[in-house]
Parts: C-alpha cells; structure tokens; sequence
C-alpha cells in the first residue's frame, strides 16, 4: 500500500483512522533505539582486530536490520550481500559478540517520542510487545539499560524462537500470547523486514522515517502510515473494546 494523501501526512487514502486495535509491537534497532554508534563502534573494533580498515558510521548503519550475523558479514566484506570464509566469519563473531557487549550501551538511547508514545500507550491500555532481531543477550539488557523494559508485556528477540523477520513467526507468536486476531495487532517499525513481517501476518503496519532501513527511503516501504515518531501514533489508533 504505496499511496498517500499528501506528503505532509504520509497516510494512505484508502485507510480509515483511527485502526482499531488492541495491542502494539514495535521494533528496537532504528525505531525504538538508537543503537548506530554503538553496533559501529564493536563493528569496528572488530575489523581493526583482524587487520582491515574500519568503516564510516553511514555504511555500518546501512547494514543494519537483518541481526549482528548479517551486520558482521556485510562489514567483512563492506557489502550488503558479502559471504565471509566460514572461519573468517566464526572468529569476527566472537570478537564482534565481545566487542557490543563491553559497549552496549554508550551511544545507545531512545529516539525523541518513544517515552511519551510508550507511557500513553500504556494508559490507554493497549498491550505491548518489542520483536526484534538482536538476540536476546542484548535485547533485554538494553532494554533495562535504557528504562523501557518494563513498558513490555512480551519481548521476543532474534533467538526467541526458531524464525525472525521478515517471517511472521513472531507476529503470529505475539498475537497468540495476548489471545487476538492479526488485524488486531499493529506492528511499528523501520525496515523492509517490518513490513514483509507484518504484512505475512496480516497486521498492521507504521514505519518511522528515522530508522535505518537499509539506507533505502522509507517511502518505498508497503505501510499503512509514515509517522515522525512512536508518540504520533498514538493518533492514528484506538483501543478496541
């Protein structure tokens, strides 16, 4: 759905708002937090350990949405589809692993709207679940780190179960876990990833247009909305009964 009224409000003419729904998921790298400047600074530190040039932040943040083993392998090889030598591969991911987990959260915060969309939601008692594709073991420390963990009523990572975005496995889990239907269920994220997951499931779908996406214009993306931030979308819903 690539139609919009305008480019001001970025919302699609055939939708009608507020959607009801009754639970929101939303995504952590680029959406809720911030976390460029720390997956590039391990990024970095990784491939000066093996003897190769460090990378600009920009193109480490491009790599960034498909989880760390995609992001290690496109910085090895300083592209979006690079294959690494198997052991080559192995021995960055320890590094790397070590490496995010001494600076987890440096840089790391959230984006401008995400307390206040995260509090509001709250209150009008909509249940919350955070799916994304960091694997648990940064997941919920940083999460905690940055005071947003306990806003969630269900946190699925990358590792949580046997699949993760683009495939609906973990919508259809969170849908299951608070007992609704899909188009019950809004999704809010940055990525391709969000909105193949979402649209798999039957969900609803809102991109930020800060995130990371790949390096690609969020425009491109098949969504129900464009929003500047989690706070506003909280306009553009409301709670089923």
């Amino acid at each position: 759905m690539n139609k919009y009224v305008s480019p001001s409000s970025n919302l699609p003419a055939q939708m009608e708002f507020p959607l009801v729904v009754k639970a929101v998921t939303i995504d952590l790298d680029g959406t809720l937090l911030d976390t460029a400047g720390d997956l590039a600074t391990a990024a970095n530190m990784m491939l000066r350990e093996l003897g190769r040039a460090e990378l600009p932040l920009a193109t480490i943040q491009s790599y960034i949405g498909k989880g760390i083993q995609k992001l290690v392998k496109s910085s090895l090889a300083n592209s979006h589809d690079g294959e690494p030598d198997a052991e080559l591969f192995s021995r960055a991911m320890t590094i790397y692993e070590h490496e995010y987990a001494k600076n987890l959260c440096i840089k790391t915060h959230p984006y401008p709207g995400v307390v206040d969309g995260l509090t509001t939601m709250k209150e009008a008692s909509f249940q919350l679940a955070c799916i994304t594709n960091k694997p648990e073991v940064f997941t919920l420390p940083l999460l905690r780190a940055t005071t947003l963990l306990d806003y969630f009523d269900v946190v699925l990572s990358g590792d949580s179960l046997p699949k993760k975005k683009p495939d609906p496995m973990p919508l259809r889990h969170a849908c299951k876990h608070f007992g609704i239907l899909p188009h019950e269920m809004l999704l809010i994220g940055d990525s391709l990833n969000d909105a193949v997951a979402a649209r798999a499931a039957g969900c609803h779908i809102f991109c930020v247009p800060y995130g990371y996406n790949e390096g690609r214009d969020v425009l491109e993306l098949d969504c129900d909305a464009i929003i500047p931030s989690i706070y506003d979308a909280v306009k553009l819903i409301k709670r089923s009964s």
